[in-house]
This record gives C-alpha cells, structure tokens and sequence, in this order.
C-alpha cells in the first residue's frame, strides 16, 4: 500500500486541495498527517486560503484515510473540529515487516530519534523544510510543508512505498527519492 505523506497545513484549505488532489493522483491508500491541521502559529504569516473550519471539513471526510499525529500548533481546541483522534505525540505504523514512526519533529527530529529498530523509517514535519535520507541505519523523511514551505523549497509531500522513500512536489514532480534496500 502507498501512504502519502503531508506536514503542516496551517489551516489553509487550498493548500489542503492541492495536497488531496495529489493524493487521489498518487493512488495511495492512507493519509499520514505530522502536526499543525488548523492553527498557522504565532511565528507564521496567516497562510493563502486560511479556512481553518473548511479545512477541518475536508479532513473529517476523509477521517478513517487519516493516520494523525499532534503538531506544537495543534490544541484541544483543534480537536474539537477535527473527527478523527489527532492529539497523540507519535503514532506507529507497519509497511510490511518496516516500523514507520510518525511524528511532528518539535521533540523528537532527525537529530533526536527515538530507540528504532534498523530499517525503520522515520517521519516528522515541523521545519517546513524536505529531507530524505538515511542515517545509519534507520531512514528518516521530512516531507517539507503543503502550505508554507521555506528555504525557497516548493510545496512538497511525501509517498512511501514498500520499496522506496519519495518526495515530490505539489504538482507530482520528482523532488528526491530513496530505495529502501
């Protein structure tokens, strides 16, 4: 099964249907979210269509494709609106025999990883920047941000397969890609 990879949405809803339109381009079959659904965030400019309840609407539809994890803008307020539990710190997944690891990337990052078996792959948000690659022997992945990317990058998402790692941009072009041997 494909899982198609989004961080930080900030409550813009046409960035949200930009993302979901790539979704149902891509085929795949669950929606990891790393954190920050509604709020743009005090350090954030209030993002292109910001519509935090349409935004919300547009998850809640696809509800049960959602595998959440909690961002630092993400509140209890936020999950008043949204219909699916978001307010964990981190989620698990498997890919196969392959441990996914979910995460928004504020606590725990790339620099700070949690006890992973190797192979395991982890995911986490938060800088708004893409990353791909492996470090040692565990495979990490930031897919960058839907809404406001930074260090000039474009909008990116990420898609993991049961053989590779990718990142692309909104409109489906190749960004970076990794085997997973």
């Amino acid at each position: 099964m494909k899982i198609f990879v989004i961080s930080d949405i900030h409550g813009s809803k046409s960035a949200l249907e930009a993302a979901l339109s790539a979704f149902e381009r891509e085929h795949a079959g669950l929606i990891a979210i790393l954190g920050d659904y509604l709020n743009h965030g005090p350090r954030n400019p209030i993002p292109e269509g910001y519509d935090p309840p349409g935004t919300a609407r547009l998850l809640n539809e696809r509800r049960e494709l959602i595998v959440p994890v909690r961002g630092n803008c993400d509140s209890e307020v936020d999950q008043m609106m949204l219909e699916f539990p978001m307010l964990a710190d981190y989620s698990t997944m498997l890919l196969g025999s392959r441990r996914v690891f979910l995460t928004h990337g504020h606590e725990l990052s790339p620099e700070r990883l949690p006890p992973l078996s190797a192979g395991s792959v982890f995911l986490c948000g938060h800088t708004h920047l893409p990353l791909l690659e492996r470090r040692g022997e565990i495979f990490v992945m930031n897919p960058g941000s839907i809404t406001l990317p930074k260090g000039d990058h474009p909008r990116t998402y990420g898609l993991i397969e049961e053989s590779s790692l990718e990142i692309r941009t909104i409109e489906g072009e190749n960004f970076s890609r990794l085997e997973l041997d």
